[in-house]
């Protein structure tokens, strides 16, 4: 049977100062909406709204279906409001910018800076069987691992990081969204039920969640690069245990991606957590040298190579 989805805010809702326009996403745990501040700019509100565990009133109220759900419901709507006030407090032009977040209707709402684009996930359906340049995927990379760098700073974690979780901005520029799965690298309480997304989830997040860490995104980068590049996810890491059918990117894809990074990939895409890249700055630096050797000046500085790549044209 599928989930019960409560319905939306309804057009026009006042939700304290803003004013709902309408829905444009979510799913799973939370709806996303685009709505507008009293200075009139658009912003995206997401809502604390799991699926199956939750219904609304007829005056937006949102109250647990049962007895039973209420006490799951109270702890997510905790870590949803811990983590919009921790990406409230990160100010990166790669990661999503939280500039509010507040409760209201016995829920949790974080507003977000409204961005123009579309994610990458729908950047690769756009291009149907044309292969995505690899000169693209390894600048939107480059880029975006600044933003992880800077979460992981925060001893945050992602652990959901997949194509329909990186918004490419209009000037090509990436966004990592979406924090549902966000969880501090500390985090005591083990009682919470992960999530994850199968194909881009790390092996240790199905049953070894004491051995999480920022190796952990790095197999959700390396599983987002071979999406690029195969135009469909890797197979669930828990199948990969069992029986590794995934093979081997630098085969697949010879002659249409260079070598080492396809080597990368693969590499990124290890099973045991201590053979993948153990730090983002690693794999940073790895897809930076991958630029050949005569379209970089002699002697640069890898500050001078990021600096150079993140201003070429896509």
């Amino acid at each position: 049977m599928a989930a019960q989805i409560p319905d939306p805010l309804p057009t026009g809702f006042q939700l304290g100062e803003y004013a709902i326009d309408r829905k444009i996403g979510g799913g799973g745990f939370s709806m996303v909406y685009l709505a507008f501040d009293p200075a009139g700019l658009p912003v995206a509100i997401k809502e604390y709204l799991p699926d199956g565990m939750v219904g609304r009133d007829g005056d937006g109220t949102v109250r647990p279906i049962s007895e039973d759900k209420e006490k799951t419901f109270r702890q997510g709507m905790k870590y949803f409001f811990d983590e919009g006030r921790t990406l409230a407090n990160i100010r990166h032009p790669n990661v999503v910018e939280v500039v509010n977040f507040f409760r209201a209707n016995e829920t949790v709402y974080m507003v977000m800076r409204y961005e123009r684009g579309k994610t990458l996930q729908r950047h690769i359906h756009d291009l149907h069987e044309e292969p995505m340049r690899e000169g693209f995927v390894r600048a939107s990379f480059v880029q975006l691992l600044n933003g992880l760098r800077e979460i992981h700073a925060q001893r945050l974690l992602h652990l959901d990081i997949k194509p329909s979780n990186i918004y490419v901005r209009q000037d090509g520029s990436p966004l990592l969204i979406d924090f549902g799965a966000a969880r501090h690298v500390l985090l005591a309480d083990q009682k919470y039920v992960p999530m994850y997304t199968p194909g881009f989830a790390a092996p240790e997040q199905y049953n070894q969640r004491d051995r999480l860490g920022p190796w952990t995104d790095i197999y959700g980068i390396g599983a987002s690069m071979y999406t690029c590049i195969a135009k469909r996810p890797p197979p669930p890491a828990n199948e990969r245990l069992e029986e590794d059918k995934l093979g081997s990117a630098a085969k697949d894809f010879a002659g249409t991606y260079s070598p080492d990074f396809l080597a990368l990939i693969d590499n990124l895409l290890r099973l045991p957590y201590t053979e993948r890249p153990q730090s983002v700055f690693s794999v940073q630096k790895r897809l930076i040298e991958l630029v050949p050797a005569h379209a970089r000046p002699a002697k640069q500085s890898l500050m001078e190579v990021i600096k150079q790549k993140l201003t070429q044209p896509l």
